[in-house]
């Protein structure tokens, strides 16, 4: 603890030493006005920016910026805004000589000229990007209806939302075939994302505060560290850039329409953002509000899709001391609780089954930027993570199942990037320390007669420690890239020291030194078609992760997970090639994708089930695969619009997941894995005013287990264990599924404000399980298809802009 103290207070000192040095620039009188337009009409909330400078604004609803304190030289200005071409302009300053430069965008289609940080931890456009990075913008998720950003990921090809569990609703994101675990989670491009807030954490996030998503697929560890081996999901929240407002409120019918139980999901949300006059400091803020009611998919009682409540908000603060230096802050609150099971209007020990969580997650971070010289960007960032979660997974009305974890996570560190001319590198370090402690709550065992009566006591249970871990990661990385005509290189390095401390059992303690290589190679065959090529590795490291903390429960079975004495860190190496192709035909905009993926596991991370008749515990026993584990396949994706009118996005993805060696119930493919999925989304502006929309996900036949007792006629019954301790379970294969949801919206105004109005159903043909295991006995873990049946929604959205 004294060395995390000690590198934070270095840190930290060295931050202060930078803005205290400081030599204020010059007095300026350099101003700059001008006007943006698109097509001939003005174009509100476009972006204005000097190059390698902290300065900024946005164009106002008529399209016009207005930027001081402009330091005489040479500068370049950029105008951008999503959905629009960039636009640039070289122009030199002189006091006392103010400035007019006026813009005029084109429509960027197919988003290529979208900037992205996620790919080299550096701002670039995204056909210049040494990997492919797909951006999930706000105007997606709004077209698909995503409550959370979690819903919304389904839209990205290789990526996958499942649900895990019936009683609370546990889900995750696959990536190429690997579980969601195999995926760095970063928060404006920070690691903090906890092993505790990530059982639930994309459902967790609304949609309303992303600026965007950027994704990246294929391993990552070389800049992001350990997990980063399927690829990386970066949530980049609002930056304030003009005076803006709006608020949107959404009912959803769940069930509607399906002759059985309907549950309602109300959501209101609500963002601002205010920016000085002189356009130094910004403020964004941000609110959600979410009430879900619980859902029973067959009418046993018990829930399918937990009853959820939702309070988030948060913010994002900057100050440009300077021209050359800015200091920005951002906080997020998070109060969710969640619950499945059944007899919600009683306590929790007195259901048949009930699982449930009550989270506070507090989430601040700190970033300095410092812009040197022409070309050169420095940050100093420290950012923190604080979980506290009450749980309750238990049944049979028990008052063991109680339990508290807290856990904190904070990222320190610093970057250094630096252009010379087509060439740059990025280098930095950074220190990510994650604590989590877990316990059972004690209580008084009571003794209960016949008639209900409490009769005596057998005294009071103390608690019980499930896991207190400690991590620390020291990271050191560096990436340089380097142009050769046509062709990019990157080569990019990461070396880091992590040290596992399990302050309770001991025997989880673990350190290792691990080194993850990267080379990417970008080729321009011609200026509409673009090769890549990449090598990756990178490592999981053997702690305890945040699926271990979910316990699936129902009466008769309980499911824990824990580590094997001498759990191995999984080392990965993958390979991939792509060939991206974006042309303009006729009015026809034309995008087209093929990627091919392919990563090794070696002493991949497997789980297989121990069954205790004396406790009835079956616990999850992750262990080291002695052949390791293979993920191979290929993503497809096609955009493609013959105007700005309307616009088609489509995904599919074909791949194989499968262990060297059978594990779970003598299987070696992974289950719960589609060997193939896709999605489709349609935007259609039918007049400036009516908007349609289409979207669609499938989903191909996987494997699953079930552990139920409803086991069918002719159905293979696998036994494992030996004596009394034997687990009786079987592999089963889904249907396909295909989700189609269609949404109208309307623009208009109501006392001068713009109003949207939209309404829409979801999985409009109902494709969902239809074999539920029901009672208190069921499998809880037996769920598959889409998370929700057919579902009704309407809804209104005010701002002070239309979005079409």
């Amino acid at each position: 603890m004294n060395k995390r103290i000690a590198l934070a207070c270095v840190v930290l000192t060295y931050i202060a030493s930078l803005i205290t040095a400081q030599t204020p620039p010059p007095e300026s009188l350099c101003r700059l006005t001008g006007k943006v337009i698109a097509e001939g009409e003005p174009l509100p909330f476009a972006t204005i920016t000097v190059s390698n400078t902290t300065l900024g604004a946005a164009s106002d609803i008529n399209g016009v910026f207005e930027l001081s304190y402009i330091p005489e030289g040479t500068f370049t200005v950029k105008a951008q805004a999503i959905g629009y071409k960039s636009a640039e302009q070289t122009y030199h300053f002189t006091k006392g000589h103010p400035a007019v430069l006026n813009f005029a965008l084109e429509t960027d289609v197919l988003g290529l000229e979208q900037v992205v940080v996620t790919a080299d931890r550096n701002e670039q456009k995204r056909t210049t990007a040494s990997v492919i990075v797909n951006t999930l913008t706000p105007r997606l998720l709004e077209n698909t209806q995503s409550v959370s950003i979690a819903e919304g990921l389904n839209y990205i090809p290789g990526l996958r939302l499942e649900n895990n569990c019936q009683n609370c609703g546990f889900t995750q994101v696959r990536m190429n075939g690997m579980d969601g675990a195999h995926s760095q989670v970063l928060i404006n491009n920070r690691a903090i994302f906890s092993n505790l807030a990530g059982v639930y954490g994309l459902e967790l996030i609304p949609s309303s505060m992303i600026e965007r998503i950027e994704v990246v697929r294929g391993g990552g560890s070389a800049l992001y560290g350990s997990n980063a081996v399927a690829g990386t999901i970066n949530l980049i929240t609002r930056d304030p850039m003009n005076n803006s407002y709006d608020i949107s409120t959404q009912f959803n019918s769940i069930g509607a329409g399906s002759g059985g139980d309907v549950a309602g999901d109300y959501s209101l949300n609500m963002n601002t953002t205010i920016v000085s006059d002189n356009k130094k400091t910004g403020f964004a803020l941000f609110g959600f509000y979410r009430d879900k009611d619980p859902f029973d998919a067959n009418g046993d009682g018990y829930s399918e899709s937990s009853k959820i409540e939702n309070l988030t908000f948060g913010g994002r603060l900057y100050h440009r001391i300077d021209y050359r230096n800015k200091i920005t802050l951002d906080f997020i609150r998070v109060n969710e609780e969640r619950r499945g099971g059944n007899a919600f209007d009683k306590p929790h020990h007195e259901a048949d089954v009930s699982e449930s969580v009550d989270h506070k997650i507090t989430t601040t971070a700190l970033t300095y930027e410092r812009f040197i010289g022409t070309g050169s960007l420095l940050s100093v960032y420290g950012s923190a993570q604080n979980v506290d979660r009450a749980s309750y997974y238990g049944a049979n009305q028990s008052l063991a199942d109680y339990g508290q974890t807290d856990g904190l996570t904070f990222n320190v560190g610093t970057q250094f990037k630096a252009d010379f001319g087509k060439n740059s590198l990025v280098t930095g370090f950074e220190l990510v320390h994650d604590d989590m402690f877990d316990q059972k709550l004690g209580y008084l065992d009571l003794i209960i007669d016949e008639d209900g009566h409490v009769v005596g006591s057998n005294g009071h249970v103390p608690n019980t420690t499930i896991t207190d871990q400690n991590k620390n990661v020291y990271g050191i990385f560096a990436q340089y890239d380097h142009r050769f005509g046509p062709v990019k290189a990157s080569l990019g390095a990461r070396f880091d020291r992590y040290e596992i401390t399990d302050l309770d059992h001991k025997e989880g303690n673990n350190s290792g030194n691990v080194f993850s290589p990267r080379l990417n190679i970008l080729w321009d065959l011609i200026p509409s078609l673009q090769w890549r090529v990449s090598y990756s590795q990178g490592y999981r490291a053997p702690q305890v992760f945040d699926e271990d903390l979910h316990i699936e429960t129902s009466g008769s079975r309980k499911v824990v997970h824990a580590n094997a004495p001498g759990l191995k860190q999984e080392t990965s190496h993958s390979y991939m090639t792509s060939i991206d192709f974006n042309r303009k035909f006729g009015r026809w905009n034309i995008g087209l994708l093929t990627e091919g993926f392919y990563t090794h596991l070696n002493d991949a991370f497997a789980q297989n089930p121990e069954y205790d008749e004396t406790t009835g515990v079956t616990t999850y026993i992750r262990t080291n695969a002695d052949n390791g584990a293979t993920v191979k396949g290929v993503n497809f994706e096609a955009n493609a619009s013959p105007g700005k009118h309307i616009f088609l996005k489509a995904g599919y993805t074909i791949q194989q997941s499968y262990f060297g060696d059978a594990q779970e119930l003598g299987e070696k493919d992974f289950l719960r894995t589609p060997n193939d999925y896709g999605f489709l989304s349609v935007d259609f502006d039918v007049t400036p005013r009516w908007c349609l929309l289409a979207s669609a996900t499938y989903t191909g036949k996987m494997k699953i287990a079930y552990y139920g007792s409803e086991f069918k006629p002719d159905e293979s019954i696998i036994e494992e264990g030996e004596g009394a301790d034997i687990i009786r379970g079987s592999i089963r294969t889904t249907p396909t599924f295909f989700d189609l949801g269609l949404k109208a919206e309307y623009d208009l105004k109501v006392a001068g404000l713009p109003l949207t109005a939209f309404a829409g159903v979801k999985n409009i043909f109902n494709a969902y399980q239809d074999d539920f295991d029901s009672g208190k006995d069921r499998d809880p873990a037996y769920i598959y298809g889409p998370t929700n049946p057919r579902t009704v929604y309407a809804g209104l959205k005010l701002n002070n802009v239309f979005g079409h």
